[in-house]
């Protein structure tokens, strides 16, 4: 038998709670499979699981908050049948008895229409973000809409009667606040920065947009991201996780873009392998997952998988970002605003449109020699940004 565990979605997250349960027992569930709904201090996440098999037991009822490493689910092995698997856990009794009980067993009918009753109460997409925003639970409200949907209407009702929704920015405020703490109090920083002249990257890339309608434009972000992703081939030693008291390089390049809400705070889910994409599959996979960000409706994998933090605060009006490192990764980018300043090329002094790069990294995994020749690597490829589209570092 499979035991799935809350997974942590970041480093500042010691706990969860259960919005939905998108299984039953019995089910027949892959890895990648979203598998439930869980409420962070930053958002509403839908976990992935990362194995296969059939739901033997859902561990968890909705609306419990358990911590981080909770078991939720009981899966069936390939091969293994219910009754194995009823022994497994009588003679584990012992260490099993602190979890919470099982909402139903494959072989009770009535707590298996039970749990899946609880599991998902009719309700449009846009009533469920209502119902997480003002903590309301789905579970406790009988809907007045066709066939007993829930409404938003219910929802506000139901939010009135408990009183004031809790705040989510408070809470992800604290959230923040402890990783960070957590990252300076642990991690050995030391932070670089270098100016990036921009003409030819932003005279390239409004060629390549002209033409092109609003909607299918690209930013400069997507080059900028392009750039330090392939960086990352010839410099791994800034890609990964500082863990149990040693380095783990990532298994790929995803980084993870730092996205403000509309409510309040910072979330950087990750984009996996930004290296091998072309710079329009680029563009719009960060729309989509900005926008997903702030309609909370993000997945587990895209808040873990991340090995190394981007952040842009250029629209903000910023020159220079030093941030501090999102634990346990090891490195974070930052970039500024661009803006014309004085630049001599080829002996003359002209206006440059200039970009400040800077790079916040653990001294424990490199230095500051490794840290600067990454960043001037980064400025060389955005001199040719044409060849960000072939990929190579």
């Amino acid at each position: 038998m499979i035991e799935f565990k809350l997974p942590s979605l970041g480093a500042e997250m010691e706990e969860g709670t259960l919005l939905e349960w998108r299984i039953k027992p019995g089910d027949k569930v892959s890895k990648g499979d979203v598998i439930a709904v869980v409420d962070t201090s930053k958002s509403a996440i839908d976990v992935e699981i990362w194995q296969e098999g059939v739901v033997h037991e859902l561990t968890l009822k909705i609306g419990d908050k358990v911590p981080v490493g909770t078991p939720m689910v009981r899966l069936l092995e390939p091969g293994e049948s219910a009754e194995h698997a009823e022994v497994q856990q009588r003679n584990a009794a012992p260490s099993l008895a602190a979890t919470p009980a099982p909402v139903a067993a494959p072989d009770s009918p009535a707590a298996a229409a039970a749990a899946q009753s609880e599991m998902r109460r009719p309700a449009s997409p846009a009533a469920r973000a209502l119902a997480r925003e003002l903590d309301v639970d789905l579970a406790a409200i009988n809907g007045t809409g066709p066939r007993g949907a829930i409404t938003r209407e219910d929802i506000e009702k139901a939010a009135a009667s408990k009183g004031p929704p809790k705040d989510r920015t408070t809470e992800m405020r604290h959230a923040i606040g402890a990783a960070m703490a957590r990252s300076k109090r642990e991690i050995p920083h030391y932070y670089l920065a270098t100016d990036v002249p921009m003409a030819r990257a932003s005279a390239w890339l409004a060629q390549r947009n002209e033409g092109r309608a609003i909607t299918g434009r690209l930013l400069m972000a997507a080059p900028l991201l392009k750039a330090v992703a392939l960086a990352f081939k010839k410099y791994p030693e800034l890609n990964g996780w500082f863990q149990n008291g040693a380095f783990v390089p990532g298994a790929g390049i995803h980084l993870g873009v730092a996205i403000s809400l509309r409510q309040g705070g910072l979330i950087a889910p990750a984009i996996r392998d930004i290296a091998s994409m072309n710079l329009d599959e680029l563009m719009h996979r960060l729309a989509d997952l900005v926008a997903r960000a702030r309609a909370l409706t993000l997945r587990s994998s895209e808040m873990s998988d991340a090995t190394i933090t981007v952040t842009n605060l250029g629209e903000q009006g910023v020159d220079l970002v030093q941030g501090v490192i999102y634990p346990p990764q090891v490195a974070l980018v930052g970039f500024g605003k661009i803006t014309d300043r004085p630049w001599v090329e080829k002996g003359k002094l002209v206006a440059m449109p200039v970009l400040t790069a800077s790079l916040s990294a653990d001294h424990r995994t490199s230095d500051g020699h490794r840290g600067a020749l990454f960043l001037t690597h980064v400025a060389g490829l955005l001199q040719e940004p044409e060849k960000l589209e072939e990929g190579k570092p």
